[in-house]
């Protein structure tokens, strides 16, 4: 076994201690007490000393050389010497694409049904039905994936990316040119988002969203029955191309301006902008009021004969488990040549949700529609619907609906048969959506 320096020189000191003790012992047990041999013993000592501290002083050299090679840097990783006055952090802080990564939700849902409609038609598909048309077979609307980030103080940057596929898609896309660019016919929304250092934050979305009008939204979940109302499909549009810019006032009031394209456009018809407003006040946790109001020329190569809609919609929970909704709509101002100079639709629906618990609701909307001048439907016709949902949800993500709904015009307009056109419509549905939510861990 190899010995270090420091045990070899504090062996020989031991040694040189030991043979001085048993000289001097010798000397005394002699009984020797000349002046000469004091003296002798006297140098003898002097010199012990000087050899202890020439070995305290090398062992004091060894621990300080062994000591730089302990805390030295590896020569394969140098690090930088910290700037005077600072310590450097153990935890960098995060770049931009890792902190937009990992503050990313990602969320969706699969939406399929069986439709049935009494009237039979050929073309197995029901009048005024918006998404869920397809009857006496089983159809699927809507499968869609959402990748968001909201904005925030830390990181300004957002974004909100949904890709859907099914009859839903189809048919909120169905006005751009088929002929044209068809790019977004799979993308519901897709913008980016800046949380603008304006008070307590004007955030700024450009790109593809969903219109602020109307008390229902494309995705079957968030709504309260299963199909989609009149004023849904025929009196509001789907979506705009364009910019949007909010701002929350406080937790109760929340202003937000729009400049787009028009109606349901990403190819605008013509140079001109569509303009509008949406403001959202929550008086109280019972109560929620939305107005909107959207103007522009929507007809194709011209900026003339403005489109206007107002549209309001108020929600009141009366206890934890009842809750009301009223929407209104008025629309109008477009020209159909050779018709008419100028056009109008109204309409307004009411809704009564009772949630037994966290299982079971139950659902009951009514609406009444006139397309004054057949707009909207393709026929002058006054109608009413009234619609039954019995809603039943499994382990919080798979909601099942079945709904009876009844349509009534004042005018020959839903398919019976092969040739016929009845005043009235009986439709049942049985609907499954399974939803799912996926939260980034920061």
């Amino acid at each position: 076994m190899k010995l270090s320096r420091i045990s070899v020189g504090i062996i020989i000191g031991f040694l040189g201690v030991a043979t001085c003790c048993t000289q001097l012992g010798a000397q005394e047990s002699s009984g020797s007490t000349s002046n000469a041999a004091d003296s002798s013993n006297a140098a003898k000592i002097d010199a012990l000393q000087k050899e202890l501290e020439a070995i305290q002083a090398q062992i004091d050299q060894l621990k300080k050389q062994q000591g730089q090679k302990q805390t030295a840097p590896s020569s394969s990783a140098p690090e930088a010497p910290a700037a005077e006055g600072t310590s450097p952090e153990p935890n960098q802080k995060e770049n931009l694409a890792e902190t937009l990564f990992n503050s990313t939700t990602i969320s969706g849902s699969v939406d399929g049904y069986y439709g049935l409609d009494f009237n039979h038609p050929a073309d197995r598909q029901a009048g005024l039905r918006v998404f869920d048309n397809y009857t006496d077979q089983f159809s699927l609307n809507l499968a869609e994936v959402v990748i968001k980030r909201s904005p925030d103080t830390d990181t300004r940057l957002g974004y909100n990316l949904i890709f859907g596929y099914g009859n839903a898609i189809n048919v909120v896309n169905n006005s751009e040119p088929v002929a044209g660019p068809f790019f977004d016919r799979n993308v519901v929304q897709a913008y980016a988002s800046y949380l603008v250092p304006i008070g307590k934050g004007l955030q700024l979305d450009f790109g593809k969203f969903v219109t602020p009008a109307g008390a229902e939204v494309i995705e079957t979940a968030p709504n309260w029955n299963y199909s989609r109302g009149i004023l849904f499909g025929y009196a509001i549009p789907f979506y705009h191309f364009g910019l949007r810019a909010a701002y929350a006032f406080n937790p109760k009031v929340t202003l937000t301006g729009y400049l787009v394209n028009g109606w349901n456009d990403i190819v605008a018809p013509n140079t001109g902008k569509t303009y509008g407003f949406s403001l959202a006040w929550a008086p109280s946790p019972k109560v929620s009021v939305t107005q909107n109001y959207l103007a522009g020329p929507q007809m194709a190569n011209t900026n003339s004969h403005w489109r206007h809609l107002t549209d309001t919609v108020v929600q009141f929970n009366v206890t934890p488990k009842l809750s009301l909704l009223e929407n209104f709509d008025w629309g109008g101002g477009d020209m159909v040549p050779g018709v008419a100079n100028s056009v109008h639709w109204t309409g307004f629906a009411t809704y009564a949700r009772y949630t037994f618990n966290n299982q079971y609701a139950f659902t009951v909307r009514y609406e009444y529609y006139d397309d004054h001048d057949g707009f909207t439907t393709g026929t002058v016709q006054d109608i009413n619907e009234y619609t039954l949902t019995l809603e039943r949800t499994f382990a919080h993500h798979l909601i099942s609906r079945l709904e009876f709904r009844r349509d009534m015009s004042n005018a020959p307009f839903f398919p019976r048969g092969a040739a016929e056109l009845s005043k009235n419509q009986n439709t049942l549905d049985f609907g499954m959506v399974y939803v799912f939510d996926i939260h980034a861990a920061r």
